[in-house]
């Protein structure tokens, strides 16, 4: 098992990746650095062999696939993931591991949105869905993390192999956070100062249909992990609905006697059920979810064990 950890996935990222596993060697000496290689046609995996990572490959193309591999494959008791694009700094790094190793900490971000990426970032509307997804996972989840989207983390034994890899893309950073906040894990905010890419590399994100993946994963996980609220939400907007018509018709009824719109009637009456359908779907699938957390629980005692054997 190594002690540090460093895990750099890439895809055509020639023109940075010596510098970023030099300022690794540099700053984190100790660190054991793992670049795993996406299919890059650059020649990447050579340039960061040759600058001294340990190069793997994952050949199913997406982000979120090469994070189920260097999570499945490296043991570390601290992991430090970051991008092969040179964007993030390296100088804090050190910090991070201290809160994971010293401090227990399960998942530490590397706020850049406290920092410089406003000023730097030069995307078009990344700065407001970066702003748009923090605002809406902290009001969903009652959380307080700071970054949502930063490609710099570091991580406990614990958060990464009981971490289920879901997503493909880059909508893994989205589920990691959502995770950890569900879990109970403990999370800390570094502040770091993001600089923009390089002239001549290119971001691999698409603005808009990674963008729309994230929203899609937030809804996807926001019903999975908090099904209760999710279905309440939906049971609720049925029955204003259906109260929204029927009120009308219970109005004529009682000045007339008479009922002249059945079919509105009807529709109300299958709207409300529906909603109270969508309740008592709520409830249930929040039993089931209380009973994965405890199955969860038992899953990290399990997972603890094994990393007091492997530190043997």
């Amino acid at each position: 098992m190594d002690d540090i950890a460093v895990l750099i996935p890439c895809y055509n990222e020639s023109k940075t990746i010596k510098k970023v596993v030099e300022d690794f060697k540099k700053y984190v000496p100790e660190a054991v650095i793992y670049v795993y290689d996406n299919n890059s046609t650059d020649g990447t995996a050579e340039i960061a062999e040759k600058a001294g990572a340990v190069v793997r490959h994952e050949y199913k193309q997406g982000k979120g696939n090469v994070i189920r591999r260097m999570f499945r494959e490296v043991d570390a008791r601290c992991y430090v993931m970051t991008d092969g694009d040179d964007t993030y700094p390296v100088d804090t790094v050190p910090e991070m591991v201290r809160l994971v190793l010293d401090k227990n900490v399960d998942m530490v971000v590397g706020d850049r949105l406290s920092s410089t990426y406003f000023t730097e970032n030069k995307r078009p509307f990344h700065n407001f869905g970066n702003s748009m997804v923090r605002t809406t996972i902290n009001k969903l989840f009652k959380s307080d993390i700071k970054d949502i989207m930063t490609g710099l983390r570091a991580f406990s034994y614990e958060f990464v192999k009981t971490f289920p890899v879901l997503s493909k893309g880059f909508e893994i950073e989205t589920e990691m956070t959502i995770h950890a906040i569900d879990k109970n894990m403990l999370v800390e905010n570094v502040v770091i100062d993001y600089k923009d890419r390089v002239e001549g590399s290119v971001s691999k994100l698409n603005t808009y249909s990674d963008g729309m993946k994230v929203l899609l994963t937030i809804v996807r996980l926001f019903k999975n992990y908090k099904p209760y609220s999710f279905f309440s939400k939906i049971s609720l907007l049925l029955f204003i609905v259906a109260l929204g018509f029927f009120i009308p018709l219970l109005i004529e009824y009682f000045e007339t006697g008479l009922v002249p719109n059945f079919p509105t009637l009807i529709c109300c009456g299958f709207v409300a059920i529906a909603a109270i359908q969508c309740w008592f779907s709520g409830a249930m699938l929040d039993t089931l979810r209380a009973r994965d957390r405890q199955d969860f629980e038992f899953k990290l005692h399990t997972v603890s064990d094994k990393k007091k054997e492997l530190l043997k």
